[in-house]
């Protein structure tokens, strides 16, 4: 991804959610780039304020990348609405995502390097890989947090019904603006 594609979706997303404050949706055009799956993360003074993503791509990258904006702005169950002031504090970050894999052992997840999608059941939870460095967590850590974030004891990693698919991330955020 070139760092002209780079800033032109940061530029999408800060858009698409500005515009929601004004009650329109932007039609985007379309300029073919392919893509997997993206995620759209909010942070304010480098604290998670929305984040949400897709792991393949339903829709074209810059159409995908506005809906998640506003997604990640006032849809995310874990956080109010973002407000207009809330706005102008964010930083936007981006996640392009490679395409996830099966892996047969938890020995080939190595946190930081790799995201994890979790499935047990009919429950599934994500990180991406950057999660790894931003909390300090170790390997069993992460996965016992990826069992709380879908809804389950801390120890249902270890179930023998759970799937895991590894995937990376290309990530830049609005600094490079």
């Amino acid at each position: 991804m070139t760092d002209d594609k780079k800033k032109q979706l940061l530029m999408i997303a800060r858009e698409s959610i500005r515009s929601a404050f004004n009650g329109r949706k932007d039609s985007i055009q379309d300029d073919g780039t392919e893509n997997n799956g993206a995620f759209v993360t909010l942070k304010i003074n480098n604290n998670l304020r929305g984040c949400t993503g897709f792991m393949e791509d339903i829709e074209p990258l810059e159409q995908m990348i506005a809906d998640l904006a506003r997604e990640a702005a006032f849809s995310d169950p874990r956080f109010p609405p973002l407000s207009p002031v809330e706005l102008d504090e964010c930083t936007i970050s981006i996640s392009l995502l490679t395409k996830p894999e099966k892996i047969r052992t938890l020995d080939e997840f190595v946190p930081g390097r790799d995201g994890i999608y979790m499935t047990v059941g009919t429950r599934r939870s994500v990180f991406l890989p950057q999660v790894a460095e931003e909390t300090g967590w170790t390997k069993e850590e992460m996965l016992s947090a990826l069992s709380r974030k879908a809804g389950l004891p801390p120890d249902s990693w270890k179930q023998e019904d759970a799937e895991f698919r590894t995937f990376r991330a290309e990530v830049f955020d609005e600094s490079i603006l």
